[in-house]
């Protein structure tokens, strides 16, 4: 029957992991190519001590399990006792959707861990740095893009509620509108006109909202089908389907246009990823 650790053991077990990491940082996943290696965003699960992060004014006190998520390894306004351990993470916007600069913006982003996407995430980055310590390398491919998807969705989440420009009631609404949007996204005749009505408002203020989020629908809903294009081409399962038949399926009616806007988002062709993503499947992303 196995043995379950005790606290002291589980923490030193993990705080290891981290140290094992060479910089202190487990990396999730390596930048794809193309991208800028330091364009990447840190993740910090508190394990141990006493930690508490300051924030215009006032101070949230952190407990084990909880998650900090910044754009730099060390954000201002963490103040941690001799006792604190915390374990490292980095992982590169490219597979958030999310930019650097956003969470720069937004300070240091507070995740219970004890609460919805963050108990998930906290718990899954357990895993994976206790994987990371028993192979003595970067985590697993399948497991470490599992994480780097409840990171996403985390952040986006964090994100929201720190967004200082819009009252509740329209917050609420383009929630509504990307969830829409997101349900629809294969649909080739998805418009502003299609995504307004679905909303019972004017297409103006459909135009307004986004705008407001500096944005444009048009912009949101292809980097939504360009980040469903990606996530497809370097799935194994669908690793034999033609770029042509995956940018279709996910509303692109113009291959050309397809691979144009896919270089401009990602800084590869659809083909050259497909050919990534089968080269570092089953092997440490990160070598």
């Amino acid at each position: 029957m196995p043995v379950t650790p005790e606290p002291e053991a589980e923490v030193h077990q993990l705080d290891q992991a981290a140290r094992e990491g060479g910089d202190g940082c487990i990396d999730i996943l390596s930048p794809p190519p193309g991208t800028d290696p330091e364009d990447c965003l840190h993740v910090a699960l508190h394990v141990h001590g006493a930690a508490s992060v300051r924030r215009g004014g006032a101070s949230t006190v952190l407990a084990p399990g909880d998650l900090l998520i910044s754009a730099t390894p060390h954000p201002a306004g963490l103040l941690q006792d001799s006792e604190c351990r915390m374990l490292l993470f980095r992982v590169p916007c490219f597979y958030l959707g999310v930019r650097q600069s956003d969470v720069r913006r937004a300070g240091g982003l507070v995740a219970r861990g004890t609460e919805g996407t963050g108990s998930l995430a906290s718990q899954f980055l357990r895993t994976l740095a206790a994987q990371a310590r028993a192979h003595r390398a970067r985590p697993g491919n399948h497991l470490a893009r599992s994480v780097s998807d409840i990171v996403a969705v985390l952040v986006a989440e964090l994100l929201d509620r720190e967004d200082p420009e819009h009252p509740t009631g329209a917050a609420e609404l383009l929630s509504r509108i990307r969830a829409h949007i997101e349900e629809n996204l294969a649909d080739p005749d998805l418009s502003p006109e299609s995504i307004a009505r679905s909303q019972h408002i004017s297409v103006r203020y459909l135009h307004k909202l986004f705008q407001q989020d500096g944005t444009t629908v048009g912009q949101w809903v292809r980097r939504r089908r360009l980040d469903a294009c990606r996530r497809e081409l370097e799935r194994p399962s669908r690793r034999q389907a033609s770029v042509s038949a995956v940018a279709h399926r996910w509303g692109f009616v113009s291959h050309s246009h397809f691979s144009r806007a896919f270089r401009d988002a990602f800084g590869v062709s659809p083909r050259e990823w497909q050919a990534y993503a089968t080269r570092t499947e089953g092997h440490n992303p990160a070598s």
